[in-house]
This record gives C-alpha cells, structure tokens and sequence, in this order.
C-alpha cells in the first residue's frame, strides 16, 4: 500500500507525507498504554519521498513510518517565491511530526535531509526519539562546493528524449562522477517528469541551488553536539562523508554510534539497500524498543 497524507509546513506550503506500507498490526501482547516511536524518513537535496520506499515498507512491518516529499522536491509545492533556508526545512519537519502524529520519533535522513534531522533533534528533543544520519558532513564545504555544483547543474542534458537516457547519463556519462553506476542512473530517473519536449526535472535546479547555498558556508558541529537522543552517523566506503570525520561527529555527538556499509557511495539506502538494512536495523532495533 502508497498512501499520501498532506501536511502542511512553514508559511503554509503545501507538503507531500507517503506511507510505503500497511499501518503496523497492534501487538496482543503489548503494553497499551506504551506508544511505539514512529519513522520519518528525511531524502536528501533533490530526492523524494520514493527514494525510500525499500526502507520504509521493512519498518512499517512494525512502526509506522512515513517519507516526506520537502518543499521544493517531488510531488510538494514548490513556491517560486518560497524561503528554501534551513530554518524552513526544518519548521516543515517539526510540522510533519507534529500533523502526523508520529512524535516522539526517530529521524532518519540521507545528506541534506540528515542535516534537518539533527538541527530538529537540538531544537526540539521533546519530538525526537532516536537520530539515524546517512552520508552528511558537519563541516564547512565552502564557496567552491557551491561553484561545482552550479556547473554540474549546468551540464546537464536536459531535456532528456527517454527515461533511458537519464538512466545512461547520470549513470555512466555524468562527467563530474568518477566511476560509472547503474544506482545513481535509477535514482534521477526517480525525480524526472515528461514534459512535453522531453524528461526534465520535478524540481528546479534554480531552487536547489538556494537549498544548497544555505549550509555550504556553515559548520554545524555546534548542533551536533545538542542532540541527546540516541544517534547513528552511517557512511559509505565511497561516499562523500569521510570516515575520521564520520568518527569525530559520533565523538561529538553525547550518544553517538557508527556503522559504514562497503561497496555502496553517497546514495547509501538506495545503492545497497540490503547492506544498508544490515547497518542500521540493531540500532533501530535497540531505539525503538526503549
């Protein structure tokens, strides 16, 4: 089962919250009056909600857990006009949690979507249960991260004639990746739509960039080091999160854990779904049972 929920987030723009699974089935030999901590899963700049549909549908066997379209990604509104600062993505979070119902909760977000997770658990600890952050520096990643990305946006090929073609491009011939992947292929074919000269992104590159630009210039370890709950800093081997960095955020965080999955690059969950699954789930086992 897909249900979408609408919510609605900061300066009442309008939010996507999909459910990937049936609703958890009442434990007979449970407490009542214990409430089970729900899930909601934070995709990164430029992702969707979809994009975690594996991970969702193994926890909601037992938690309800909910993806979150963020304002200017996949099927949520996206307001020329709109503030894209991380104040708002994280207002749109705590909105989320509270409309869902799913508070006190743990957070799992991938890059950006990590990012809002932890300032949310520093800002409001009463509606966080547990942290799990994927593949996110704390570090500064500076103006020239900024540049790169502003010419990798304008490389692309768009429109592309065929999802194929997104597939193959992003894949094999995006020339600012070093090594061809068949996941990275399938992951932008996920945030393309057609349109009517061809398959052309769900978002606007113009908007993510402004996402981008909003914590580039900043270190968050001051943040970091506010979340009480239970954390998980995960990494891939490849990915973009180092692993003396990723240990130092777990020193930094007050309960810090870690885990890292081989053979799998940024797109952690997506890339290796399994291994992913594997890394995280005695951690969430350990949470969600508290």
């Amino acid at each position: 089962m897909v249900r979408r929920i609408d919510v609605t987030g900061a300066t009442g723009v309008r939010l996507a919250a999909w459910e990937f699974g049936d609703p958890p089935k009442p434990d007979p030999h449970s407490d009542p009056d214990r409430h089970s901590p729900g899930v909601l899963l934070l995709h990164g700049l430029m992702g969707r909600a979809s994009h975690w549909a594996s991970t969702a549908r193994w926890l909601s066997a037992r938690h309800r857990a909910v993806a979150l379209d963020q304002r200017g990604h996949g099927q949520s509104e996206k307001p020329p006009r709109a503030s894209y600062t991380r104040e708002a993505y994280v207002e749109d979070a705590e909105a989320a949690l509270e409309q869902l119902g799913l508070a006190p909760a743990v957070l799992i977000g991938h890059a950006m979507g990590a990012l809002t997770a932890w300032q949310l658990a520093a800002k409001r600890p009463d509606l966080v249960h547990a942290l799990v952050i994927c593949d996110m520096r704390a570090s500064a990643l500076g103006g020239a991260s900024q540049r790169e990305w502003e010419d990798w946006f304008r490389s692309w090929p768009v429109p592309f004639a065929t999802l194929a073609d997104v597939r193959k491009w992003f894949g094999e011939d995006d020339p600012w990746v070093e090594r061809p992947h068949p996941a990275r292929g399938a992951f932008y074919a996920e945030v393309m739509h057609e349109c009517e000269d061809g398959w052309r992104p769900v978002f606007d590159p113009a908007q993510m960039l402004k996402s981008h630009e909003t914590w580039v210039y900043d270190a968050h370890w001051e943040e970091l080091a506010q979340v009480r709950c239970p954390a998980l800093v995960v990494r891939g081997i490849d990915g973009e999160l180092g692993r003396a960095e990723a240990q130092e955020m777990v020193r930094v965080l007050p309960r810090g854990e870690y885990a890292e999955v081989s053979d799998a690059g940024h797109l952690v969950h997506y890339d290796q779904p399994q291994a992913w699954r594997t890394a995280v789930e005695p951690f969430l086992n350990g949470v969600l049972t508290r």
